[in-house]
């Protein structure tokens, strides 16, 4: 039977574990452990081990919450057993009501990103306007600079809660489309075509 949550008194971190834990509570985004010795005014190596001791507290099995590695940082999130209970009570606000045009904008954006709204009308083949201004006040998608060769457009590319309302840690744990089936053939044409224009 597991111990009850706490961290070890003993140890010497526990103090900054603490520190810690309630930085991570009240960030409303992942922190990096450099954004957490920061604020915590500490060493980073001393805050990656605090983190150890918060993690075997808070981890699957032993918590309701959980500390996990997500978009480039560490945050805290329901752990398996409680979270179809918490989807019951808040749906998460990011994914509610996403449009199909949406859900096709957001995934070629995280695939070719940073990109216009012009690559995007190419590869879908229809105006990207109304998707693309849905997906960043949602804070899905955010401005990433202008591209000069098309006009000065706006380019765009996910955001770190993109990341962290799908579960990844970075932009490199997006599935390979050759792994989604013979469906995204003609989707994988469209992104190369675009990708090589912007390169050409």
């Amino acid at each position: 039977m597991d111990a009850p949550l706490r961290l070890i008194a003993a140890n010497p971190l526990d103090q900054l574990a603490k520190t810690v834990e309630a930085l991570l509570v009240v960030a409303s985004a992942p922190l990096t452990v450099a954004e957490l010795a920061e604020a915590a005014a500490d060493d980073p190596e001393r805050v990656e081990a605090a983190l150890g001791l918060v993690g075997e507290r808070y981890r699957e099995g032993r918590s309701g919450i959980v500390l996990e590695r997500v978009a480039g940082g560490w945050a805290f999130r329901a752990s398996r057993e409680a979270a179809e209970a918490c989807a019951r009570m808040v749906e998460k606000p990011a994914q509610r009501g996403l449009s199909q045009a949406a859900l096709e904008t957001l995934a070629i954006v995280a695939y070719l990103g940073p990109c216009t709204r012009p690559d995007v009308a190419r590869i879908r083949g229809v105006s990207a306007d109304s998707a693309v201004a849905s997906l960043a006040e949602r804070g899905l998608i955010t401005e990433a600079g202008r591209d000069d060769a098309a006009g000065g457009a706006i380019r765009y590319r996910t955001t770190p809660l993109f990341e962290r309302v799908f579960g990844l840690e970075s932009l490199s744990q997006l599935p390979r489309l050759d792994d989604l089936g013979g469906g995204v053939d003609e989707i994988r044409d469209r992104l190369h075509a675009v990708a090589e224009k912007r390169t050409a």
